[in-house]
């Protein structure tokens, strides 16, 4: 059967899109070797969190989530940084003034992650905030032969979006795209992206550390 012949043009826009915010922190050396040797100095059960949601593994340390309490000058600095993006990326994805940004309380839980070889995060979401945040402090080693290693993987949140895939729908632009987001965070990145998007981290298989902070951020 011959194609249709479209006699109008045709626009396209995303209807259901994903905001996903991105900044980099430079430089963040300093910073990052800062936060590596206090967050190291703390994995102990003092710090770590007493009710986790997910089954611990040997391989993840996870902090309580009162790291930006913490009056250290390189969490405060870091707390800045994560949180202006997060502000930043609310009021480019929102119609929310500028001035009435200003007038509400901006709530956070926020923790550090420490994770050692074959240590992985299974796929969650953050059902009690609006925004959530990760920025890397240590990407750790990569091996040549694992490359998806500590990958943190982003679902698409449109349930059934991807059960029948066929050749004109298997290839879409990246802004319609219906297979995961997978991101190699980078040192000093941070991605902001909705709290209900479904993520995980893959299981890392360097030789040291992968060390990284995660925020939940919700306002009122």
């Amino acid at each position: 059967m011959d194609a249709t012949v479209v006699s109008a043009a045709v626009t396209l826009s995303p209807i259901f899109a994903v905001p996903l915010g991105e900044a980099r922190l430079v430089p963040c050396e300093r910073l990052n070797r800062e936060l590596e040797a206090l967050f190291l100095a703390r994995e102990t059960d003092e710090h770590r969190n007493p009710m986790p949601s997910h089954i611990p593994q040997e391989e993840v340390f996870e902090s309580r989530f009162n790291l930006f309490r913490w009056p250290e000058p390189c969490v405060q600095e870091l707390r800045k940084f994560m949180l202006d993006t997060v502000a930043e990326t609310v009021l480019q994805a929102s119609t929310v003034s500028a001035q009435d940004f200003t007038r509400l309380k901006f709530h956070n839980h926020t923790w550090f992650h420490v994770t050692r070889h074959a240590g992985s995060f299974v796929s969650h979401s953050h059902p009690m905030a609006s925004w959530s945040a990760v920025y890397c402090v240590r990407v750790g080693e990569v091996p040549p032969d694992q490359p998806g290693s500590g990958l943190l993987r982003l679902f698409d949140p449109r349930p059934g979006a991807n059960a029948y895939l066929d050749p004109g729908n298997a290839k879409l632009h990246a802004s319609f795209r219906l297979s995961p987001l997978e991101v190699r965070l980078e040192e000093g990145q941070v991605i902001v992206f909705p709290s209900y998007v479904f993520h995980e981290v893959t299981p890392f298989y360097g030789r040291d550390t992968r060390i990284t902070v995660a925020t939940n951020c919700w306002f009122a």
